[in-house]
């Protein structure tokens, strides 16, 4: 009894072996990174020293430019992603506050979605059927209650060398219509003409001026949210074969909508996250850089740290 019950148990452990062997060799050669089976940061691995030291170099006028436009219930976001901020006077409404000095105070508590408005999606955010970078699946690190793996609270923050590509202006047009694609060779010919190289661990951004749709002349909310120029898929692999750390864009989606080929869905998004670690930068002002004709400067941002987060409503800061 004994005897067999122990083969049943080799037998079973066998099994188990063989179908974890399987699906190892069943998920694509980008699912194992380059930085090592246990990296959850990516692409973060390039801000080396040396590269903060040189970006710190770029500042010449101490000018700081804000990156995040400002986020109201009111923004448009991808569905069905909402916000609201209720402010309250916590055990004050009877009161003349704490202490004899009648200390009062306002609390705010905050209820939505994380990935609205300017926002940094994180590793853990999007994937290709259901494996993310370093070749997590969704089963194993994403539970309701936050990610196991490849949350954003992994991430110390971003500091880098960061190139501003005004598209608006390669393209020679007030704003860049929806479903324009930025492609390889335009990223190639936009930085050529705006005099800058891009290189690995930078953060490049992209200007299209879409943003005018929000609070310009002629605001168009719903189109705003509705299509956008942005990323293409060529453009996409050749940032990602320079080793960038981020790509951002002035947009809610970072890549062009209607995508170049009918029937995908956010295929730069899977380029650069799963297979590359490449973070993304959503819903960046980058109206005043345009105008001011900066397209390289200091890039640093700082997040809220919180445990097993996917994305992060962020303030970006560019810094002349």
């Amino acid at each position: 009894m004994r005897t067999a019950r122990t083969a049943a148990i080799a037998a079973f452990a066998a099994c188990l072996a063989t179908t974890a062997a399987a699906d190892e060799m069943a998920k694509p050669d980008w699912a194992t990174s380059k930085w090592g089976p246990e990296d959850e940061i990516g692409a973060a691995n390039t801000m080396t020293p040396e590269r903060v030291k040189s970006a710190a170099g770029l500042v010449t006028e101490g000018k700081v430019y804000s990156l995040g436009m400002i986020v109201g219930s009111d923004t448009p976001a991808f569905p069905p992603r909402t916000l609201s901020v209720t402010v309250l006077q916590p055990n004050q409404v009877s009161t003349s506050g704490l202490g004899d000095n009648a200390f009062t105070y306002n609390d705010d508590i905050f209820m939505g979605w994380l990935g609205i408005g300017p926002q940094i999606d994180g590793l853990g955010h999007a994937g290709v059927d259901h494996v993310y970078y370093n070749g997590h699946t969704d089963d194993e690190f994403a539970g309701a209650a936050g990610l196991s793996k490849l949350g954003l609270h992994n991430l110390p923050g971003l500091v880098g060398r960061g190139v501003m590509l005004d598209m608006a202006k390669f393209y020679g047009v007030d704003m860049v219509e929806s479903g324009r694609a930025y492609t390889e060779e335009d990223i190639k010919a936009a930085a050529d003409a705006q005099g800058v190289t891009l290189g690995e661990g930078d953060v490049v951004l992209f200007n299209s001026n879409w943003m005018n749709l929000l609070d310009g002349d002629d605001a168009d909310p719903e189109k705003f949210g509705a299509t956008e120029p942005g990323l293409g898929v060529s453009g996409a692999e050749y940032l990602a074969s320079l080793g960038v750390m981020a790509v951002g864009a002035d947009t809610w989606g970072l890549e062009v909508v209607p995508a170049e080929v009918e029937g995908q869905a956010f295929r730069a998004h899977q380029i650069l996250q799963p297979e590359n670690g490449i973070y993304i930068l959503e819903n960046m002002d980058t109206r005043e850089l345009a105008h001011d004709g900066v397209h390289e400067f200091l890039f640093v941002l700082g997040h809220a740290r919180i445990k097993g987060t996917v994305q992060m409503i962020i303030n970006p800061i560019a810094i002349r």
